[in-house]
């Protein structure tokens, strides 16, 4: 009986860390969706609230950092279960990292605005607000895969990664058209790559939280394969 109770209580702590990992995902996810609206806006205003959730987003990770430990040293978790506890401590780390990509472009936004090129400045707002929905659409799947231990989603977003790799090359072909064609937009084309690359690493974090899932569920380590690859070693 008082191993049934501590089972309920391990499964119980597992479960509200669990869910506390997909609600710093959704933070980090409307901050990417956040940042990528002040800069389709020129809004200083919006790039400032990004910002001032990265404390928000920095002490969860801690946070939740700290009970996994507590966790791990008084229950003495069993094999599957300490895949999943170490999962949760690469998930919070990509999560974190994912804010950090956020406030990187809420503090671009800042600086074109204070310069004053963002009112004659050439965007391709279009493509940036693509690449920008794929990334968070990855970053929803792989939450999703998270929170059911769904291998199939989790292999899904990993299919689709290379898309949001295209679509960042493809921006940095145009910006480096705007580039030669004239000079004077050099420097703040240049911030617009920071802005796409930083972008395309919200998917590469998405990316990184769908291999973690394929490992707590199938206990393989399948970072640096093919897509391809990866499939034949799960089914």
């Amino acid at each position: 009986m008082v191993d049934k109770h501590l089972s309920t209580q391990f499964d119980a702590e597992l479960s509200g860390i669990s869910t506390r990992v997909l609600e710093m995902g959704g933070l980090v996810e409307a901050q990417v969706a956040q940042a990528v609206q002040a800069l389709s806006e020129f809004s200083a205003e919006s790039a400032d609230e990004v910002l001032a959730r990265e404390g928000r987003v920095n002490s969860m990770e801690i946070e939740i950092d700290r009970d996994l430990s507590t966790i791990i040293a008084r229950r003495q978790p069993t094999a599957r279960d300490l895949r999943l506890l170490i999962a949760i401590s690469k998930s919070i780390a990509n999560l974190e990292r994912v804010g950090d990509e956020a406030a990187r472009i809420a503090r671009t936004v800042q600086r074109l605005v204070s310069s004053g090129v963002s009112s004659r400045l050439r965007v391709p707002m279009s493509d940036l607000a693509y690449e920008a929905e794929l990334a968070t659409a990855q970053l929803r799947k792989a939450l999703d895969a998270f929170a059911r231990l769904d291998v199939e989603r989790a292999l899904d977003v990993l299919k689709h990664d290379d898309e949001i790799d295209k679509e960042f090359d493809g921006l940095l072909r145009k910006l480096i058209t705007y580039m030669m064609e004239d000079p004077r937009t050099i420097s703040s084309s240049i911030d617009l790559v920071f802005v796409a690359k930083a972008i395309e690493r919200v998917g590469d974090h998405a990316k990184n939280l769908a291999e973690v899932v394929i490992y707590v569920v199938k206990g393989q380590d399948v970072r640096h394969n093919t897509p391809e690859a990866v499939e034949t070693m799960v089914r």
